[in-house]
């Protein structure tokens, strides 16, 4: 049961909308940034909501690796292609710009790719393929980022946790939703964790011997020295099938520099060879296609709806309650919770009223009463 307090959606983001602003975010792109963060936590994927919104966004605009307002370059455009440059701006910005072009390229064309050079974290990828799915499209997405994972047979943290998302429509209340990272775990799971006072559980993450780790905080503190690793998807080695989740991860690090030709691997590091802060330079890429120039966006829903139900119908295993397909799960939280707000718990409400009183805003939050 949860025990946290909860904040009102509407004042979470009109909060957040007012700090960004203040933190020199241009109205219309901090309604952005504040709408993503917010979907994670609709979502029930609190990784990438509201606890990061100050250590990942607010804190790399004060520290300069993050620039509040987004100039964003059109490099390349085609009639089914297009490459920004970002410039440094806000990863979700430019995202957001990207996507909205694609659907419509897509919309006239059957299918459009684009990448974005330049760029920083763009927050959680399945938003950005699930505007495909709204517009009745499949969204593909994935992006590079820090270096954290190690890759099978190594220990050295080479490549970012790199997500490779799809979103699908279907007949369903909700959309066939595939969003995660190529590794057993990402960052900002590891920052939550911290940030409750928990341990991660054991498996995920190897330090220089090899050794597994469990201790959240340190763990954060060992990987930003360059001593422990993420594990790909799979785990350690061969035998569970890490050389799989190694090889995705390689992919998304592929396409994520190769279609910008940006930096990749240890270059993304956001230091540079003193150790001082600089930019990240990220890079995303995004696909989208288009159902009605195949068989028609009805039988891809109703297919899709089908296949769904199909594999929710199958036959539990023994002790389980319910079989779910990527998606559910995030439909499911948002039911539960948005009549009720976002849960924040107590680092969280430090940090948000360090913020309002920092910055003179006028808010009251209910866990104040």
């Amino acid at each position: 049961m949860e025990t946290r307090p909860y904040v009102p959606w509407k004042l979470m983001n009109d909060f957040m909308i007012d700090v960004f602003k203040a933190y020199g975010v241009p109205e219309k792109d901090a309604a952005i940034c504040a709408d993503v963060l917010l979907e994670s936590d609709r979502r029930g994927i609190e990784s990438h909501g509201c606890n990061r919104f100050k250590p990942i966004y607010l804190d790399r605009i004060k520290n300069g690796t993050l620039l509040p307002v987004t100039n964003i370059e059109i490099l390349k455009d085609t009639p089914t292609t297009c490459v920004m440059d970002a410039h440094d701006g806000m990863g979700m910005v430019a995202s957001h710009a990207m996507m909205e072009k694609l659907i419509e390229k897509a919309g006239k064309y059957g299918m459009a790719g684009g990448a974005i050079c330049n760029s920083t974290h763009y927050g959680i990828a399945g938003y950005w393929s699930g505007m495909a799915a709204k517009a009745g499209m499949i969204g593909i997405t994935g992006t590079n980022a820090r270096p954290s994972v190690a890759p099978t047979f190594g220990i050295d943290n080479m490549m970012g946790t790199n997500p490779l998302t799809f979103t699908m429509p279907t007949d369903e209340e909700f959309p066939f939703n595939f969003d995660c990272a190529t590794s057993t775990i990402q960052n900002g799971k590891i920052e939550f964790y911290a940030r409750s006072g928990k341990e991660t559980p054991a498996g995920l993450v190897v330090d220089r011997e090899g050794n597994t780790m469990t201790d959240s905080a340190k763990i954060l503190t060992e990987m930003r020295a360059g001593r422990a690793a993420l594990l790909p998807l799979g785990g350690l080695g061969e035998a569970t099938g890490g050389y799989k989740g190694y090889g995705f991860t390689t992919i998304v690090e592929i396409l994520s520099a190769a279609l910008t030709g940006g930096p990749f691997m240890k270059a993304l590091n956001g230091k540079d060879e003193n150790g001082n802060n600089q930019m990240y330079h990220l890079g995303h890429f995004f696909f989208v296609i288009n159902p009605e120039f195949f068989m028609g966006l009805d039988v891809f829903k109703k297919t899709a709806g089908d296949i769904c139900r199909g594999l929710r119908n199958s036959t539990l295993a023994p002790g389980a309650e319910h079989i779910y397909t990527a998606g559910e799960k995030e439909y499911l939280a948002w039911q539960d919770r948005k009549d009720k707000g976002v849960p924040v718990g107590e680092a969280i409400q430090a940090e948000l009223i360090e913020l309002r009183d920092t910055l003179k805003l006028d808010y009251h939050f209910p866990f104040e009463d």
